[in-house]
């Protein structure tokens, strides 16, 4: 069947794994009072200012004005005007990180990048600002695709401005992931959330993703168990722990994860229900546990009573999808019956005459068929096959010769169709 449960579970890990890089925006002021306040114990020795110039001071608080006003346009003007004119070195270095800044929060990595080199290159700001600019800088390396130079200058800010957070473990993290070093994503993503009560959800599905790539889905699987011990009604850590356990052949636990997400009122939205049903459905295919479909089923109906999921060819099918894994053909064939009027096609009527047929119901089978290959199907020589298997049923062979003669002319069902043929006495 198309929508396959197994194939859900390679979408939800796909998913996981697709990860975007979030980058919050970044401060566009750059301040002169209370030096290293962020880096006491910085290596790097603050110069003194330069700044004398009144013009100077001038341009670059219409530009720290604009930008708190919203226009960008003049606040890069008035740095442009100063990086262009001043003869200070800090005029110079605060107009940089303003320029920086404003670039980096339109997107421009790449110009970021260059304006945030050439602040480093002048050397002439204190340490916060000088330190904040190069860890923007790896932010923008690291959505640019830069990832190796996002880890060398995060291990210069490391060692130069001897600061270490949460947030820097998992930027590192995020581009060792991206460079497929997995065992190195997973260490400095484990630093990240081990130095905070609340991690973002993004780190852990980087390190749920690191774990899944490297092999590692039972050591997953138990740092799971410890974070959703902490943070239980997490929806995201629950559907990153359901993706894992899944692919670990935990079935147990996913299931039991499924049930508690119900008790607890966490399956919500059509999201959480559609979701919930296909990883029951799944558990149900790879375990040969029926009794899985059946709970999805029956939780995506209460979804479909609430009116929470819509009414819709998917849905349906889902529905039906989960009532055949469960082994209760009768309901399945009710929800694809829902199904097809909202299809675009026949693909569900061929599925309805596949059942149908199996139950010999031949006479049904062949006219739900019919109606199926008039609405089109996407494949065509199978419609005709099993149209010919009913109308065999039905003992009309001369209806099922004309089938399987249709059959016989689509390469994919063209020799079976055939065979057939020359068991009614039909083909030369």
């Amino acid at each position: 069947m198309s929508n396959n449960p197994k194939r859900f579970i390679r979408a939800a890990l796909s998913i996981l794994l697709a990860l975007a890089v979030a980058v919050a925006s970044v401060a566009a002021v750059a301040k002169d009072k209370k030096e290293e306040t962020r880096y006491p114990d910085a290596t790097r020795h603050a110069p003194k200012s330069d700044l004398s110039s009144q013009s100077d001071q001038k341009a670059l608080q219409s530009a720290i004005d604009a930008v708190n006003g919203g226009d960008e346009a003049k606040a890069q003007a008035e740095a442009q005007k100063v990086i262009d004119s001043s003869r200070s070195k800090y005029a110079k270095g605060v107009a940089l990180q303003v320029l920086a800044n404003l670039k980096f929060n339109a997107q421009d990595y790449k110009g970021a990048i260059a304006a945030y080199k050439q602040l480093l290159e002048l050397d002439s700001v204190p340490n916060d600002t000088y330190f904040d600019s190069m860890y923007n800088m790896v932010q923008a390396y690291i959505v640019d695709g830069q990832y190796q130079a996002a880890l060398d200058e995060m291990k210069i800010w490391r060692e130069q401005g001897k600061r270490d957070t949460a947030e820097a473990y998992a930027l590192e993290g995020n581009a060792y992931y991206r460079l497929q070093k997995y065992p190195e994503a997973i260490a400095a993503m484990k630093k990240a959330i081990a130095m905070t009560d609340k991690p973002k959800d993004s780190w852990n599905s980087i390190l749920m993703a690191s774990y899944a790539e490297s092999g590692e889905a039972g050591q997953a699987s138990g740092f799971l168990d410890d974070q959703l011990a902490k943070d239980p009604t997490n929806k995201a850590l629950a559907h990153n722990a359901l993706v894992i356990y899944t692919r670990a052949n935990q079935s147990d636990k996913a299931v039991a994860l499924l049930d508690r997400e119900q008790k607890q009122g966490m399956i919500t939205s059509e999201e959480d229900y559609v979701s919930a049903a296909k990883f029951y459905a799944s558990i149900a295919q790879n375990d040969a546990k029926p009794e899985a479909a059946l709970k999805g089923a029956q939780l995506l109906q209460q979804g479909l009573d609430k009116g929470v999921v819509k009414a819709s060819a998917d849905n349906y099918k889902l529905l039906g999808d989960s009532y055949i894994v469960a082994q209760q053909e009768d309901k399945a064939l009710g929800a694809y019956a829902k199904a097809s009027p909202l299809s675009t096609n026949g693909d569900l009527d061929y599925m309805r005459a596949q059942i149908l047929g199996s139950q010999t119901e031949w006479a049904q089978a062949r006219d739900v068929l019919q109606k199926g290959i008039a609405r089109g199907v996407t494949h065509t020589g199978k419609a005709y096959l099993l149209l010919g298997k009913l109308n065999l049923g039905n003992k009309d062979k001369a209806a099922a010769k004309t089938a399987f003669t249709k059959a016989a002319q689509d390469a994919e069902t063209r020799d079976e169709a055939k065979a057939q043929l020359a068991k009614l006495g039909g083909t030369k």
